[in-house]
């Protein structure tokens, strides 16, 4: 009798996944005839049993209003739900009927993961207003060699400063009366920053990890003057790790992304005005639909201290411009331990805030703080027009013990989300 039974409530089962991959087909075939409010129901149906094809066709159908009302927040649900579009094979019905499994997968994302690790990307973001979906799709798009834009990048042609930037020589300490006075021409100058990053990998280890390598690199130009030099240029290379967080956490507090990585700094030069410092960083990146935070700490990489007198100029090692050390042992004095960054979306405008602090309140407080403002130049995709103001301190490396207040003008290239 038990034998029956267990026959019996196989056969069933057997009929209702039959019946359930016939009901769900059938759906996938008014989907295809666009036949979207006969389809939506069916596919919905799926979703709930946990198909990531059918979750992801769900938030697209939320997202474009197939078969039911546009609702961008069911959309970011069921996209973040199912995860990745690539965590499944859809039938294309171009390809051969007889293609291989690994044949659909390198069809539909390429045979390397960084193309799904963007879609992962996209789909943990909450893009569910018009400002946020455009800007990180532009994030998360690859370019040429895979490159993407990373900081903002930018060129500014209007950088005036309050005062005259000071001249520098490697064979005299800043500190020296020799250049008290000893200043560039002019007050204004032009500003640019290249700053692109590399994705290595995407869930090497198994936590949706990506790997980046990137660069920066900013440069102060004097261009009117006569000669136009370069009057300081910085160069800042990087390899960090970025960890989507839990959704549980993402809902509760806002923390999308927690990144984790090492930052050289320096400026190229010899001798006294050389300048740089090593920094292993730990960055949280937060986000309330248009409003992002960026909140970072920095542990600086010890060095050793040049010889007894170097930074004073009393010690002039003979024929040894760049005798080993420590280029500036006050840096953190000036720059602190860490910065916030806020950036937000209003419309087609986005505004930017920085914030920085030696969070010293017996007298010696140092800080900075820059605000920034891009705007599309006449619709362009790509092109915007930028602003920044800075006061503070760290402006560039030559000048990081240097009060500076600044205001500069001209395009962005791209926009930093973080």
């Amino acid at each position: 009798m038990k034998s029956v039974l267990l026959r019996l409530v196989l056969i069933l089962s057997a009929v209702n996944l039959y019946a359930n991959a016939s009901n769900y087909a059938q759906g996938l075939k008014f989907y295809a005839n666009k036949s979207y409010e006969k389809a939506f129901p069916i596919i919905y149906k799926e979703a709930l049993e946990e198909n990531r094809a059918a979750q992801y066709r769900i938030g697209v159908m939320y997202e474009n209003g197939y078969g039911t009302e546009v609702d961008f927040k069911q959309a970011m649900y069921w996209y973040k739900l199912s995860s990745s579009q690539y965590d499944y094979i859809e039938s294309d019905p171009h390809m051969d009927k007889n293609a291989s499994y690994l044949t659909q997968v390198v069809h539909q994302i390429g045979n390397d993961s960084l193309s799904r690790g963007n879609e992962f990307a996209l789909a943990k973001m909450d893009t569910s207003t018009p400002e946020t979906k455009s800007l990180v799709e532009s994030l998360t798009n690859n370019g040429f060699f895979g490159l993407q834009p990373y900081q903002t990048n930018y060129y500014l042609p209007v950088s005036y400063g309050k005062d005259k930037p000071p001249r520098y020589t490697a064979a005299v300490p800043s500190s020296s009366t020799l250049l008290n006075g000893v200043t560039y021409n002019k007050n204004n100058e032009a500003e640019f920053q290249i700053s692109l990053k590399k994705q290595l990998s995407y869930d090497l280890l198994g936590f949706n990890e990506y790997i980046y390598f990137a660069y920066t690199q900013k440069v102060w130009w004097q261009i009117y003057t006569d000669s136009a030099p370069f009057r300081e240029t910085n160069y800042l290379p990087e390899v960090f790790v970025a960890v989507p967080t839990s959704q549980e956490l993402d809902d509760f507090i806002g923390l999308e992304v927690v990144k984790v990585g090492f930052l050289h700094e320096s400026n190229g030069q010899e001798g006294y005005k050389s300048r740089s410092w090593n920094r292993l960083c730990l960055t949280g990146l937060w986000q309330w639909k248009n409003f992002f935070l960026s909140t970072r700490v920095w542990y600086r990489i010890p060095e050793s201290d040049k010889p007894d007198g170097y930074y004073d100029g009393t010690y002039f090692p003979a024929g040894d411009p760049n005798v080993g050390g420590d280029d500036n042992p006050d840096i953190e004095k000036y720059l602190g331990y860490g910065d916030i960054k806020i950036a937000y979306l209003h419309k087609r405008n986005q505004f930017g805030l920085l914030f920085r602090n030696n969070l010293r309140l017996n007298g010696d407080n140092k800080g900075a703080v820059e605000f920034s403002w891009s705007y599309p130049f006449f619709d362009s995709p790509n092109t915007f027009w930028y602003t920044k103001v800075f006061h503070g301190y760290g402006e560039s490396l030559i000048d990081y013990d240097r009060e500076v207040t600044k205001f500069a003008f001209g395009f962005s290239f791209s926009r930093g989300l973080f």
